[in-house]
């Protein structure tokens, strides 16, 4: 199911609206798209995240997926946004390195991203150069009777950050990401095993795209 895809890397297919936001775009990217970030905005409506792409140095990711399905285009493909963050060890979860190959430990995040990052791309999680983001619109909550934990020093933005629970996204939206997932692999060969929740490539919250199924059968085209 490949789509057109002008030379600024703008989707044109009446499924994708025009949303450009220059604001969150960090120049073209140097080498080849190998992959796929999907995550969620944090933010209970579209119109939210689209208004703070329009921020100076805003980060945002190349697609946002609404609650009905509506997909937004944000940023041109061939642009690189900051979206992903720090790696973790893709070697770690397939058995091909131990921690010991890090020498700071596994928890020392800068130390390990950048071994990761003097990998090749398919050694390791795609990062910003290689990966297009899809953000899908959902907020974390900080779950019914949440206890702040003693001594807690946190905003209640940042204990949501870290203890909340992710929305889980609509059917509407899981059709959306599909249709548009199958659109990319088709149309950027990208394989289907190159596409990760944003937990799984970076230290975030683990709820984040918890509920994210990109695996549906979809209409073409």
């Amino acid at each position: 199911m490949a789509i057109q895809i002008d030379t600024d890397g703008m989707i044109i297919h009446a499924k994708v609206r025009n949303a450009r936001s220059p604001a969150i775009e960090r120049g073209r990217r140097i080498g080849t798209i190998t992959g796929i970030v999907v995550h969620q905005t944090d933010a209970d409506t579209s119109a939210s995240s689209l208004n703070s792409y329009k921020r100076p140095k805003a980060n945002g990711a190349h697609f946002l997926v609404d609650t009905d399905g509506t997909i937004y285009q944000t940023a041109a493909i061939y642009q690189r946004t900051n979206h992903v963050g720090p790696l973790k060890a893709r070697c770690l979860i397939t058995g091909k390195c131990a921690p010991r190959d890090y020498p700071a430990g596994v928890n020392a995040v800068d130390p390990m991203h950048r071994i990761e990052m003097r990998k090749a791309p398919g050694d390791r999680y795609p990062g910003n150069m290689e990966a297009i983001g899809i953000e899908m619109v959902g907020r974390a909550r900080l779950p019914v009777g949440f206890q702040v934990p003693r001594n807690n020093k946190l905003s209640m933005d940042e204990l949501r950050g870290r203890y909340g629970v992710y929305d889980t996204p609509t059917t509407a939206q899981n059709q959306a990401l599909s249709w548009l997932v199958k659109a990319l692999e088709d149309s950027m060969q990208i394989a289907p095993s190159e596409i990760f929740r944003h937990p799984e490539a970076s230290r975030k919250n683990t709820t984040e795209a918890q509920g994210a199924n990109w695996n549906l059968v979809v209409p073409t085209p």
